[in-house]
C-alpha cells in the first residue's frame, strides 16, 4: 500500500512540460539562427562533433531528475508493517434527513448543508469512536457502515444530497429502526444515534420507534437544523429556481418542528440541540460523548508506513550531476561503430 505524505508537491511536476516546451522552442530558434549563418554541409564542417541525440539524452536526464525530486518532496510512504490496535469509544451513528425541506434556506446555506458542516466539524473532534451514517427521507438507507475510517466518513458525507431518496417525505421512525442494525453488541452501553433533521416527521410514530431501540441501550442526540419560522423550498429547474408547491398550487412553507426532536431527546434522557451555533452543538456532543462508558472495539489492524523520499532524491541528483558530465560532442567510440553510415 501507497501514500502521499505532502501531496501539493505534485503540482511541481507541471514544470516538466513547462521545461519540455522551452526546449523545443529554444531548438526551433536556433535552428533558424543556424540556417541564417551558415548551411548546413558549412555547420558540419565547423562542428563535425556535434551530436544532435547528446543534446535529447541530456534533456531527458533533466527532466527526470527534477520529476524524480519532485516526487521525493511529496514523501512516497510504503506500507511495511501490520500492527493490531485496540481503540476504545462510543459508537455514534449519524441519520440526516435529506428530504426536500432540507433545501430550505431559512439556515445559512441551508438546512442540508448545515447538517453537513455540524456532522464534518463533529468527526473532525472524535478520536477513536467509531461513526456510521444513515440518509433518510421517506425510507431509510445504509450511507456508511460503521466504522473507524473517518477519512471514509467525510468523503460518504460530502455525497449526501435531496436526490439520494426518489420518494419524498420525512420518515424519522424508518432511521431509527435502521440505526439499531449498525450496532454489533447488544451488550454495549455506549450507542448513540444523533438525529441532523428539521424535525417534520410524516411516518410512523417516531416516539414509539425511540422507546423500543431505548430498550436495546441506544441513546438519542436530537439537533434541529432550520427555524420555527420556516422558509419556502428552492427547486432548481435548469437556471432558474422555483418553489415547491403543495397540489393546490400554493407554495409550502416548511417550518422546522422543535418540539418533535426535543421528545425524541427526552424519550430516553438524550441531549436536543438547536443546529444554528455550530461550536456550541459540536462541544455540547464532545462533552456528552465523555461521559459516556467507553468500550474496547474489535482489535483493528493498520499498514504502518514508512518514509520513501530518499531514493527518489537520490536518483533525482544522479541524473542531474550525469546530465552535468554528459557533453554535447559525439561519442568516438559509438561513432567507430558506424551503427548508421553505410560502409
Amino acid at each position: 500500500m501507497i501514500q502521499y505524505e505532502q501531496t501539493q508537491y505534485f503540482y511541481l511536476l507541471l514544470l516538466i512540460p513547462i521545461m519540455v516546451l522551452a526546449y523545443l522552442l529554444f531548438t526551433l530558434w536556433k535552428k533558424r539562427i543556424q540556417k541564417t549563418m551558415a548551411s548546413p554541409s558549412m555547420l558540419l564542417h565547423i562542428a563535425p562533433e556535434q551530436s544532435f541525440f547528446k543534446g535529447w539524452a541530456k534533456q531527458v536526464l533533466l527532466w527526470l531528475g527534477v520529476a524524480c525530486i519532485c516526487i521525493g518532496l511529496v514523501n512516497p510512504q510504503i506500507g511495511t508493517e501490520l500492527e493490531t490496535v485496540k481503540r476504545e469509544g462510543v459508537d455514534i451513528v449519524f441519520a440526516i434527513d435529506v428530504s426536500k425541506s432540507m433545501l430550505a434556506e431559512d439556515i445559512a446555506p441551508n438546512r442540508l448543508e448545515k447538517a453537513k458542516r455540524l456532522t464534518s466539524e463533529l468527526i473532525n473532534k472524535l478520536v477513536s469512536d467509531r461513526i456510521g451514517i444513515i440518509a433518510y427521507a421517506s425510507s431509510a438507507i445504509p450511507h456508511l457502515p460503521i466504522t473507524t475510517d473517518y477519512a471514509a466518513a467525510r468523503m460518504f458525507l460530502a455525497s449526501l444530497d435531496t436526490n439520494m431518496i426518489s420518494s419524498q417525505g420525512t420518515a424519522i421512525s424508518a432511521a431509527i429502526r435502521l440505526a439499531e442494525t449498525y450496532f454489533d453488541d447488544e451488550n454495549q452501553s455506549n450507542k448513540v444515534v444523533c438525529i441532523l433533521s428539521d424535525g417534520e416527521d410524516h411516518g410512523e410514530d417516531a416516539l414509539t420507534a425511540v422507546k423500543q431501540a431505548s430498550d436495546l441501550g441506544i441513546t438519542f442526540f436530537t439537533v434541529v437544523v432550520g427555524t420555527e419560522k420556516g422558509s419556502v423550498i428552492p427547486i432548481k429547474q435548469g437556471n432558474s429556481i422555483a418553489y415547491k408547491k403543495d397540489e393546490n398550487g400554493e407554495v409550502v412553507i416548511t417550518k422546522s418542528d422543535f418540539e418533535q426532536m426535543k421528545s425524541i431527546a427526552e424519550e430516553n434522557d438524550g441531549l436536543f440541540l438547536e443546529g444554528g451555533n455550530t461550536e456550541e452543538v459540536v462541544t455540547a456532543i464532545i462533552d456528552r460523548l465523555k461521559t459516556m462508558d467507553k468500550q474496547e472495539f474489535e482489535a483493528k489492524q493498520f499498514v504502518k508506513f514508512k518514509d520513501q523520499f530518499q531514493w527518489f532524491l537520490g536518483i533525482g541528483l544522479f541524473l542531474i550531476v550525469l546530465d552535468l558530465f554528459l557533453f554535447y560532442r559525439s561519442t568516438q567510440w559509438i561513432k567507430k561503430l558506424n551503427l548508421f553510415y553505410d560502409a
